[in-house]
């Protein structure tokens, strides 16, 4: 009987596969007579459906590294077209899966978010209705932004597609492949800058100079910023748990290094709050030194410099350090003083001084740089979730967090004593308050590329790892 079953499966895959070949084909025939370049496009998408189906687990990994090289093309919206395709990829393994009556893998968690993104859908309806701040003029963007945060849910079913055929040591392992472009550029825009093109050179903006900051192949420092704060963090979990642990404390003192030529504070911040949290519970003396050795190195480095000297003294000029200037004083200031911290402050009260007319359900989902008087996101995702939901919004804001704090807590409360997986939940639970404080600065949910790699590391955290102690070593 189950010889039969999997013979009708095997015919029903090749079936599916034929009528998709000729469906190709027809359109194919057709986009020759329309436009070249259009037919090329199909082939690419052609072969990589292929290579989709035919190297199911290589093509994944090969997308998921892939990733980190994109976000330097965004003029040519090369991210957007990678986030619609893992969008239909997943989508159609999921159609091939449940008619050949395979199973699909999925968790109690991402179940939890395809129902708080189907809520998060309520905002893009109710914006042509009139429901919200602003109007139906807006839906594009309120639509691209919900399509973007669908494919993050995508990433995550697709990874736990790979649950039972990949080693979860070994994809960990695997990812790391991910920070090949973005380190190698980031080496050319601090050692030779002058001989890139300005495509691969951080513009600058407001009181930053171009050149003046990496981004690696991310777009904008900070993007690049969390992006090396989350390897920070799994190249750590790494050398406690690899056979060959001084490797992998190379890795992590050059992530390190790339971390803080980002010149960004707020990544100070997290990474200080994650030091705190990984340090709480594992209270002895070689941590502590440890600790307290890399996070003087990171401030140290970042000191070094005279930018990194004028951003930290800056600080001594806000509410946060100066008892003589109160917020009002600093919202005056920000108009000239060139301070990066008094100008959120003024941007926080315009933006909280508009969310007072549409307090419940906001102006709508990825619209906050319109309600900004300079078309700037926000700096602070609880103001932007704020400002674009309403406080609605803003609770199932908190709660999409929460229910990854309390799964990750699942994990380690399940997860055998001192192994790999408990190490590594706790270590994403530490990451994850971390950032929870960085997103009080910084616009990190606009951060696509973090969050395609948060949601794998969190998929591949969930998988079924080994029990015993003495774990299989990939590295």
């Amino acid at each position: 009987m189950a010889d039969t079953t999997s013979k009708l499966s095997k015919i029903t895959s090749i079936g599916l596969l034929s009528l998709v070949t000729l469906f190709m084909g027809l359109i194919a025939g057709f986009l020759v007579g329309l436009k070249p370049k259009l037919l090329a496009m199909a082939l690419i998408a052609g072969m990589s459906l292929l290579c989709f189906f035919t190297y199911f687990e290589t093509t994944v990994i090969g997308l998921l590294i892939l990733r980190t090289s994109l976000d330097i093309f965004s003029d040519f919206r090369l991210p957007a077209a990678f986030g619609l395709g893992m969008i239909v990829l997943t989508l159609l393994y999921v159609l091939v899966q449940l008619l050949t009556r395979q199973p699909v893998k999925t968790d109690g968690l991402w179940w939890f978010l395809i129902l708080w993104l189907a809520f998060q859908a309520l905002w893009v309806i109710l914006l042509p209705l009139g429901g919200l701040g602003l109007d139906g003029s807006y839906l594009s963007s309120a639509l691209r932004e919900w399509i973007r945060l669908f494919a993050w849910l995508m990433v995550y079913l697709l990874v736990m597609q790979l649950k039972g055929r990949v080693p979860p040591e070994q994809m960990m392992t695997l990812l790391f492949w991910g920070l090949a472009i973005p380190l190698a550029l980031a080496s050319l825009q601090l050692l030779i800058p002058s001989a890139l093109p300005e495509r691969f050179l951080y513009q600058g903006g407001g009181a930053f100079e171009a050149g003046t900051r990496i981004n690696g192949s991310l777009g904008h420092p900070n993007t690049f910023t969390s992006f090396l704060y989350l390897f920070i963090g799994l190249s750590y979990w790494k050398q406690r748990h690899a056979q060959f642990r001084t490797r992998w404390l190379w890795v992590l003192g050059a992530v390190v290094m790339f971390f803080v030529a980002t010149k960004a504070l707020f990544g100070l911040m997290m990474l200080t709050v994650f030091l705190f949290c990984i340090l709480v519970p594992r209270m002895n003396a070689v941590n502590v030194l440890g600790a307290i050795a890399l996070l003087t190195l990171v401030l140290g480095l970042f000191a070094s410099t005279e930018f990194g000297q004028e951003r930290l003294s800056s600080i001594a000029e806000t509410p946060l350090l100066n008892p003589d200037m109160d917020i009002w004083k600093a919202i005056l200031l920000s108009q000239g003083d060139g301070n990066s911290f008094n100008w959120r402050l003024s941007q926080w009260h315009y933006l909280l001084t508009q969310w007072q007319n549409h307090p419940w359900l906001g102006f709508g989902l990825g619209l906050g740089k319109y309600i900004s008087t300079n078309g700037l996101e926000p700096h602070n995702d609880y103001v932007r979730a704020l400002v674009e939901g309403g406080i609605i919004g803003f609770t199932s804001f908190l709660t999409f967090i929460g229910a990854q704090a309390i799964r990750l807590l699942q994990l380690i409360r399940r997860s055998a004593p001192n192994s790999a997986q408990q190490d590594l939940s706790f270590t994403l639970l530490a990451l994850l308050a971390g950032l929870s404080v960085g997103m009080i600065t910084e616009n990190i949910w606009t951060h696509t590329t973090y969050f395609f790699y948060w949601f794998t590391v969190f998929a591949v955290a969930g998988w079924d790892w080994k029990t015993q102690n003495q774990e299989e070593d990939y590295a």
